[in-house]
């Protein structure tokens, strides 16, 4: 089912977004070759806490973290590994959900560890724009695949770069995955149209070469992730956004500069 929130809801998952940007603001500070991927997790757990709010990936279908982690060629569903250290020139991803008083919020960053190759660098690049473009498309009366329309078309006309599909956005609040499905592919004038009220996340995910993935799993944790296909990097960029007569507005901004426009 899919609920449509009033500004004052909107607003009090604007305040859940703002715990959640400030832990990746922090994280901006602290990424660096050597950091122990679990530190990540344990710093998530504390600033979340610290700010009367509470990490709501932990218990949501048994996950046992804050966080999910991923590197490299690790597309999605990644977990934090004691041990696991980053290392120069590594991509990584870090995803999770808040929940403050009782409304949620969820947003994945990219970070770039150490010294990047130039390859990494346009990955970013594409994944982040994909990202802006499909919010530009969340207006009320488009359809979901203008969105994923924007964000494919966009994707695939860089050179083999390839934009997932098996994962995607979603609808959130009052739970972190709600309706409807957000995907970021598709063609323009199909879909659910959207409405005043709607909020729902949009989370390119993209590849430097198939848009396939592959499960892996990890005997070591006892837990399968997913992986690019052909075992090249893989980028995602996502926020939390509400549907408003005044355009979309994104709701888990770091940047209120960048995102002026898209802010309430």
């Amino acid at each position: 089912m899919i609920t449509l929130k009033s500004p004052r809801e909107i607003e009090k998952m604007a305040e859940s977004g703002a715990v959640l940007a400030g832990v990746h603001k922090e994280l901006r500070k602290m990424i660096k070759p050597g950091l122990d991927t679990w530190d990540i997790e344990l710093f998530a757990r504390r600033y979340i806490k610290d700010h009367d709010a509470y990490p709501s990936e932990m218990g949501f279908d048994g996950y046992k973290f804050a966080t999910c982690i991923s590197i490299n060629d690790e597309v999605a569903h990644g977990i934090p590994r004691k041990g696991l250290k980053l290392k120069n020139g590594d991509i990584l991803k870090v995803d999770m959900c808040v929940n403050k008083d009782g409304f949620e919020s969820d947003s994945c960053w990219t970070y770039a560890v150490g010294d990047v190759s130039d390859e990494i660098k346009k990955l970013m690049e594409v994944t982040r724009k994909g990202l802006y473009l499909g919010i530009d498309q969340a207006v009320i009366g488009n359809r979901l695949g203008d969105i994923g329309n924007a964000i494919q078309t966009y994707v695939e006309d860089q050179n083999h770069m390839g934009d997932v599909r098996e994962l995607i956005g979603h609808g959130i609040q009052p739970s972190i995955h709600e309706e409807p499905n957000v995907p970021a592919y598709g063609v323009p004038g199909q879909g659910l149209r959207l409405k005043e009220g709607m909020t729902i996340t949009i989370e390119p995910m993209v590849n430097t070469g198939t848009w396939e993935i592959a499960d892996r799993y990890d005997k070591k944790d006892d837990w399968t992730y997913y992986v690019s296909a052909d075992g090249t990097p893989s980028a995602q960029y996502e926020h939390t956004l509400a549907i408003t007569k005044d355009g979309p507005k994104i709701l888990t901004s770091q940047d209120p500069d960048i995102d002026a426009k898209y802010l309430l």
